[in-house]
C-alpha cells in the first residue's frame, strides 16, 4: 500500500490479515472435514475463535487501555469503560465458508465514543482489504473507493441478505423483498453483510438493506461507504443504525428511494419525549 496509514488503521489490518491468513489454512481442511464427532459447526466456530484470538491478540498488544466487542467473545477483552472499543467480526459469512462458497470477510472497526473512526474488511479468498479513516477517504488496496454514479433504484442493482435467525419475521422480509425487487434493476444475496457494504462503496452495488444485524456486522462497512460518498442509515433514514438491527446503505439518490420503500418495515420506534402522547 502507497499511502500512510493512521497508526491504529494499521494495527486494524495487521490484525485482519492476521485473521485472514488462520481463515485461509483452515479453508483448506474444508475438503477433509467428514462430519463426524466433530460437526460442521463446531468446525466453523473453531475457526470463529481462534481468527478472533490473533485479532484480540494483536489490538491489545497494540492499545492495552482499549475496550474489545466481538462476535464469539461480546466484551470479555479489553478496558470495560474505555472511550475506545474496536467492533470486531472474525468471519461473517460463515456458511459459505463451511460450504467453500467463496463470499466471507474479517471485519474490524473502531470506534471512540460510539463513532467509528478506522475501518478495515479484509475478503481473504480475494486477497481484497477494503479501509477507511475517517475524513481520509476509502480504498480497495490502492484504489480510492468512489460509490456509483447512478441516481434511478430502476437501474440500480441492490444488494441484500435474508435474516435466518429464529424469530426473524420471515413473512415481512419476503414483503419487503419483493416490493424492491419491482423497482430495481436486479437484487443480490451474497451471504456477507460485511462485503455487501464495501460493494456499495465500490460502485459494485448501487444499495444495500437488510434487518436483523449486529453492529460487528456493520460498523467497519459503514465508514467505508460514508468515506466513498455514500450513505447509510436506518430504514427511516436516520443515522442511528449501528445498534438498530436495520441498515440501508447507497448512492445518495438511491439511498433516499430505498428509504422512501423501506420506511413501513421499520422495527425502529419514534422516540418520545417525556410527558409526550406516542406519534
Amino acid at each position: 500500500m502507497s499511502q500512510t496509514l493512521h497508526p491504529m488503521l494499521n494495527t486494524a489490518v495487521k490484525a485482519a490479515r492476521a485473521a485472514g491468513a488462520i481463515i485461509n489454512r483452515a479453508s483448506l481442511d474444508l475438503d477433509v472435514l467428514k462430519v463426524g464427532s466433530k460437526g460442521p459447526n463446531d468446525f466453523v466456530s473453531e475457526v470463529d475463535r481462534a481468527a478472533e484470538q490473533a485479532i484480540i491478540e494483536i489490538l491489545l498488544e497494540a492499545y492495552p487501555g482499549h475496550g474489545i466487542l466481538a462476535e464469539e467473545s461480546g466484551r470479555e477483552h479489553g478496558a470495560k469503560n474505555s472511550e475506545f472499543t474496536w467492533i470486531i467480526d472474525p468471519l461473517d459469512g460463515t456458511t459459505n465458508f463451511l460450504h467453500g462458497f467463496p463470499v466471507y470477510a474479517v471485519s474490524i472497526a473502531l470506534a471512540h465514543r460510539n463513532q467509528v473512526q478506522q475501518a478495515v474488511v479484509y475478503d481473504p479468498t480475494r486477497n481484497d482489504l477494503f479501509f477507511a479513516s475517517r475524513g481520509r477517504g476509502a480504498f480497495l488496496n490502492d484504489r480510492r473507493l468512489r460509490v456509483s454514479k447512478r441516481v434511478r433504484l430502476a437501474e440500480a442493482l441492490i444488494g441484500t441478505g435474508f435474516p435466518f435467525r429464529k424469530g426473524d419475521n420471515f413473512k415481512r422480509y419476503v414483503k419487503m423483498f419483493e416490493e424492491v425487487m419491482q423497482h430495481c434493476a436486479g437484487l443480490r444475496r451474497p451471504g456477507a453483510a460485511a462485503l455487501d457494504l464495501c460493494y456499495v462503496a465500490a460502485g459494485w452495488y448501487d444499495g444495500f438493506f437488510e434487518t436483523g444485524l449486529s453492529p460487528w456486522d456493520v460498523a467497519a462497512g459503514s465508514l467505508i461507504i460514508t468515506e466513498a460518498g455514500g450513505l447509510v442509515g436506518n430504514f427511516t433514514g436516520e443515522s442511528d443504525f449501528l445498534h438498530q438491527r436495520e441498515v440501508v446503505a447507497g448512492t445518495p439518490k438511491v439511498y433516499g428511494q430505498l428509504v422512501q420503500i423501506l420506511t413501513p418495515y421499520t422495527r425502529v420506534l419514534p422516540q418520545t419525549e417525556p410527558g409526550e402522547a406516542p406519534r
